[in-house]
């Protein structure tokens, strides 16, 4: 089979290592990739928001399977060209991409098919928001409706913080994807990723993990794309599973196929859990990034025939197996992040770094010369296994400190709650 991958960042270099191990594999073509993605695959420099491009460049290479990473192509209908082309992909509809690309949508669906959520309402205009808020009271989640880079969501521990992130979205700080507002209630608990391969009727769960979105350790400081992550989470229990499946997928998938829009690809549950049981946060229609790397370090299974059955509408025939082993990874970020990083600073040590027993996977990265720089927020992904979480943060953290990136930095406690739990039982 010949594949092309669409995305540039550390998901698509996971999924880039992972596919490149299938024999199934012919050719591996990766647009626009990083430097770590071109070990895997060639790279090309189309122009992945011109869908008659990557149409003719799919003709023209044979390609079998077209695998969208980001968020943005799905949205904006890559998947709907592609198919309508004859070429299979794995990857939504924009219509059913809109669980992501609208929280309104998602928060709409919830209601109508009776899945577990926080209250919530929807807005189009500052007044209306802040007396809303005003009324609830805090702590209370302020989210930009549409695609925001993993920014648009405050959590606000007071009015004052809600009010000012009310604003915030409604003077373009997140442009277009804060025209209109959810406000929505605070939800209490742990968090949790849950991850399902869907192929429109069948929904196949793939693996849980656990992220760190705030920049600081202890969780503190402002939202972040992720600043590491583990899997499995711990807390979701095979009975959670059960309960998140017959509760929150199985609906959802109900839902979407009955307004026309039957959902293919990967759906990724962002969960809080508490005594109740889960409850949807909000969902996301691509692999989670960094959840990503530690669900690819940890599946036993051939990835592209996976992907194939989701694109095929096969998944009722497959199944997707996991090393017992946990997987950590640390996300190193630039200078700045989440605010302007600072590019172009040096990087060296990946060679000592993977040597120390970690795979390193480029996310923000560029080539000046023959020199690796940094070429965006977050950059570089160090990631382990290990028979449990302790074992992999340990093996990751002395692999960051084998790098050689001054301009960089990341968290120290990644996996802090599984350790915890893990030191308990010990």
């Amino acid at each position: 089979m010949n594949v092309l991958l669409i995305g540039s960042g550390g998901r698509e270099h996971a999924l880039a290592w992972k596919i490149a191990q299938s024999p199934m594999l012919g050719t591996l073509y990766a647009a626009p990739g990083n430097p770590g993605i071109a070990d895997h695959a060639t790279l090309s420099a189309l122009d992945v928001t011109d869908h008659d491009s990557v149409v003719a460049f799919c003709r023209d290479k044979a390609i079998d399977l077209v695998v969208v990473g980001p968020e943005a192509p799905l949205v904006a209908g890559l998947a709907d060209a592609l198919t309508g082309a004859g070429i299979p992909v794995f990857g939504p509809s924009a219509q059913a991409a809109q669980l992501e690309g609208s929280k309104g949508f998602t928060k709409d669906l919830c209601a109508r098919e009776n899945i577990p959520t926080g209250a919530y309402q929807r807005f189009n205009n500052a007044p209306k928001a802040k007396a809303y808020a005003r009324a609830q009271g805090a702590p209370i989640v302020i989210k930009a409706d549409g695609l925001a880079a993993g920014k648009g969501v405050t959590v606000a521990m007071t009015i004052e913080e809600a009010l000012a992130a009310i604003e915030d979205c409604f003077e373009g700080a997140f442009g277009e994807a804060g025209a209109e507002v959810v406000v929505e209630e605070f939800l209490g608990g742990e968090e949790a990723s849950f991850f399902c391969l869907c192929d429109g009727k069948t929904a196949l769960p793939f693996g849980t993990a656990q992220d760190h979105k705030r920049v600081g350790e202890g969780d503190t400081g402002p939202n972040t794309g992720g600043m590491g992550a583990y899997s499995p989470a711990a807390v979701m229990t095979s009975e959670l599973i059960e309960q998140t499946m017959r509760e929150i997928i199985e609906p959802t998938m109900r839902g979407m196929a009955a307004i026309g829009a039957p959902f293919s690809g990967v759906l990724y549950a962002g969960l809080m859990i508490d005594e109740t049981g889960p409850r949807l946060i909000e969902y996301n229609v691509r692999f989670g990034d960094p959840e990503c790397q530690v669900l690819m370090m940890r599946l036993k299974d051939d990835i592209l025939l996976l992907l194939k059955a989701a694109a095929e509408g096969g998944l009722a025939h497959v199944s997707a197996r996991w090393k017992d082993d946990a997987a950590l990874t640390v996300v190193m970020a630039a200078e700045g992040y989440p605010g302007t990083p600072r590019k172009g600073t040096p990087i060296s040590g990946i060679a000592a770094a993977e040597a120390a027993g970690a795979k390193v996977f480029h996310a923000g990265t560029a080539l000046d010369g023959e020199q690796l720089v940094a070429n965006g927020g977050r950059v570089l992904n160090v990631t382990a296994h290990g028979a449990d979480v302790t074992t992999a943060q340990a093996r990751a953290y002395a692999a960051v400190d084998a790098l050689d990136w001054p301009g960089g930095f990341c968290r120290r406690d990644i996996g802090w709650r599984a350790i915890e739990r893990e030191s308990s039982r010990g």
